[in-house]
């Protein structure tokens, strides 16, 4: 069924009829949704002819539902080509059994897939037009886009051309800056009795978007707590969602699920732990270029925790010795080194305090350096870590070991607090852990043996 506007300007279409020398050029209205009324006077052809359109044929039944009666001159012609009456003066009948080729596809269409924002074009081609007029439409949208040389549509994206040098006289519908809207099926027809169509589909890509309004941004949540992140991304065809985490290790979607990439628009963690802190992707793609990508921040909060390494040290008088501990907190903590219930200790002559930041980031070393240890140096050392989340502390306690003198020989030996530890002149003191701290004398202290 065509569109109704089709439907009217199919009713103005312009024929040409020959017989012998004169040329009559009529005005014919297609006998479309019923007869037509009335009659039309054309005036007169250059060779005296007088063509007259004269309205509804009385020999139809209903009073004008089947043809149209023409008067050329003598002849009364109806729209179906049958003489009604008279002839036509000096022409040879034979004249009236020619046979005229109806117009022809001699292509499809070819279906298109283009990018948003492209330029396209559709062709359609046709041989034996004669006087017919080819037009297109968007079939979906039941809209006539052009008719022959003429564009219909009031969209400015859209024009139309021909090859008029081409022997089957391809017509092209041309869309500028295409729309996501453009997609779907055009149809070009040929304005014969029973019209000739044919289809050709236009397929519009769009490239993945990531919409930011409808995305999860950067969270903080407690230890312990579940989690959800939300991706929501257009585009054509559906963007398929994965998310990663931005240093490549691996998401423990729970403690029996551990995967190194996730697809979905949402990734839920089940208990977040602090392993679990860091950035993660969102990545969209559709095979449309560009990929695209969102990077969505997760921090967890805990309070502070240390790990002490050792919690007795023992160091020779004259040395130095340094003390160390382990944080793990987030938000970072304020650290610092105490004498017992004392006040904060400070970098000076006595002390050297040290931090450093660890990997991951939630983790600080921290260090106390005291210089030259001495009789009134032992006791207890406390480091202390706080944030928003909580407080925590752990104690070190010192002692200071005194070289032993013996007789005059030189001869030096250790009391039972230096155990058998020596080695090559390195000495440990605290646990027996292998990582215990390790103290150097100074080799000019000891004599040589």
């Amino acid at each position: 069924m065509l569109p109704p506007s089709w439907l009217l300007i199919g009713a103005l279409l312009v024929l040409t009829a020959t017989a012998g020398e004169s040329t009559n050029k009529i005005i014919l209205p297609q006998i479309l949704n019923g007869g037509v009324s009335g009659g039309i006077a054309l005036g007169k052809h250059p060779s005296g002819s007088k063509t007259v359109v004269l309205g509804p044929n009385p020999n139809n039944a209903a009073g004008g539902g089947g043809g149209v009666l023409v008067s050329t001159g003598n002849t009364v012609v109806g729209s179906n080509g049958v003489i009604v009456s008279g002839g036509v003066a000096n022409a040879p009948t034979s004249n009236l059994n020619t046979v005229v080729e109806e117009p022809e596809f001699t292509e499809y269409i070819e279906n298109v897939t283009v990018p948003a924002g492209r330029n396209v074009k559709l062709g359609c081609s046709v041989k034996n037009l004669g006087s017919y007029k080819v037009a297109w439409m968007h079939f979906e949208q039941s809209a006539i886009l052009t008719v022959h040389n003429h564009v219909i549509t009031r969209n400015p994206r859209i024009s139309v051309t021909h090859d008029k040098h081409d022997r089957h006289r391809t017509w092209y519908l041309h869309i500028n800056n295409v729309h996501e809207e453009d997609r779907g099926r055009y149809m070009c027809q040929i304005n014969t009795v029973t019209a000739k169509t044919q289809f050709g589909y236009l397929n519009v890509v769009v490239p993945p978007n990531i919409d930011d309004s409808l995305s999860s941004s950067d969270v903080i949540v407690r230890e312990g707590a579940n989690i959800s992140l939300r991706c929501r991304a257009s585009g054509s065809p559906r963007p398929i969602i994965k998310w990663k985490r931005d240093d490549n290790s691996r998401i423990a979607i729970n403690k029996n699920h551990i995967v190194n990439e996730w697809e979905g628009d949402t990734l839920e963690i089940t208990r977040i732990s602090r392993l679990d802190m860091g950035a993660y992707l969102c990545i969209a793609s559709n095979g449309v270029p560009p990929t695209v990508s969102k990077r969505i921040k997760v921090s967890v909060d805990f309070p502070p925790m240390l790990l002490i390494p050792h919690q007795l040290v023992g160091a020779p008088e004259g040395f130095n010795v340094t003390i160390e501990c382990f944080t793990e907190a987030h938000p970072t903590s304020l650290n610092y080194w105490t004498r017992g219930e004392g006040p904060i200790i400070h970098d000076s002559h006595k002390y050297k305090v040290e931090a450093s930041v660890g990997l991951p980031a939630y983790k600080t070393h921290m260090k106390l350096t005291i210089i030259n240890v001495g009789s009134g140096d032992d006791g207890i050392y406390k480091c202390v870590a706080k944030n928003p989340r909580g407080e925590t502390d752990g104690i070190i306690r010192l002692y200071v070991s005194y070289p032993p003198t013996t007789a005059s020989t030189g001869i030096y030996s250790t009391d039972s607090h230096w155990g058998e530890n020596g080695i090559n002149g390195n000495y440990a003191y605290g646990g027996s852990d292998s990582t215990r701290s390790i103290y150097t004398p100074d080799k000019s202290f000891w004599p040589d043996k």
